[in-house]
């Protein structure tokens, strides 16, 4: 990749700032059809095993910008009432990237006849990467913060939530990097701030979701959602969503993201086998004068139903 010119990183290093201050873990606008990526107690719900893989191309025209690949699988124990998983995904921006991987545990209950609940809990590694030979300050430049050699760091990572859920609605809490691990061996960051005051530090991350299905015929069914997001301390976003869906198998949905993006989503269910699902964010941040927006596509397969 070539190198990064100085004006080019200071400016990119501003506006990313502004985005990026709420929301320190990667996060999916296509986060509905794959709750598992924000909720560890989702690996207890469901009847069969589920493979989903989502790729995140974000602010087109940013050099460097964001891209997010994860893949994660998850599904009940045949006989006992638990739930299992693994996930991967690898997180890069520009010289800096972050490759998790890590094992989801869940047991689920019921609460009545049409209420049942869940709680899981994740533990992982995070590695993080810091690539300063990817970045080039300019003649004469010097920073104390770039050592102009391939900086990594690991931290043990984990997370936790509940899922309360019917067949008409659902709501679940999680809170990720529980830990706030320390990435030590880092002698600075993009941005140049002291170590010391926190920078290099995992902060804990909690989301509040739910939905609820409205069926309106044999054909159409409507499902609003809302997610809200908080990352410590004291850093808040929230979305609502709409999603249509026509006879259980083809979709397109809304989606608008506070101080970010409006989202437009289509996707299909193959056989009652296989998703495909497409994103396009339209940022309505100051980003939008230097980017396309942002492209997320979501793969996945299920299997037959085991319980």
């Amino acid at each position: 990749m070539k190198k990064l010119k100085y004006l080019i990183l200071v400016i990119f290093c501003l506006i990313f700032a502004e985005s990026a201050k709420s929301q320190q873990a990667p996060f999916y606008t296509q986060w509905m059809f794959n709750e598992y990526l924000i909720n560890p107690a989702v690996a207890g719900t469901l009847n069969s095993f589920q493979i989903r893989a989502n790729e995140r191309i974000q602010w087109i025209g940013i050099n460097d910008a964001p891209q997010t690949m994860s893949i994660a699988g998850y599904g009940p124990l045949k006989k006992q009432p638990m739930g299992y998983g693994g996930y991967i995904y690898n997180d890069i921006t520009g010289p800096d990237s972050r490759l998790s991987l890590g094992g989801t545990y869940a047991y689920n209950m019921a609460i009545n006849d049409a209420i049942r609940i869940s709680g899981g809990i994740n533990l992982g590694l995070l590695r993080y990467k810091l690539d300063n030979t990817q970045i080039d300050l300019g003649e004469g430049i010097y920073d104390p913060a770039f050592t102009g050699n391939v900086e990594q760091s690991y931290a043990l990572d984990g997370a936790a939530g509940v899922y309360m859920y019917s067949t008409y609605y659902y709501v679940g809490l999680s809170a990720h990097q529980l830990f706030g691990s320390k990435l030590n061996n880092l002698h600075g960051d993009i941005s140049g701030v002291d170590t010391d005051k926190g920078i290099n530090r995992l902060k804990q991350h909690f989301y509040l979701a739910g939905g609820y299905s409205w069926i309106l015929n044999r054909e159409y069914l409507i499902q609003p959602s809302a997610l809200i997001k908080y990352m410590s301390p004291g850093q808040f976003q929230a979305e609502i969503n709409a999603k249509l869906t026509y006879k259980r198998n083809l979709w397109g949905a809304l989606s608008y993201r506070t101080s970010d993006a409006v989202a437009i989503m289509f996707g299909y269910l193959y056989e009652n086998k296989i998703y495909l699902g497409i994103a396009y964010d339209i940022t309505t941040s100051e980003l939008r004068k230097y980017s396309n927006g942002t492209i997320e596509i979501m793969v996945g397969y299920k299997f037959n139903a085991i319980k």
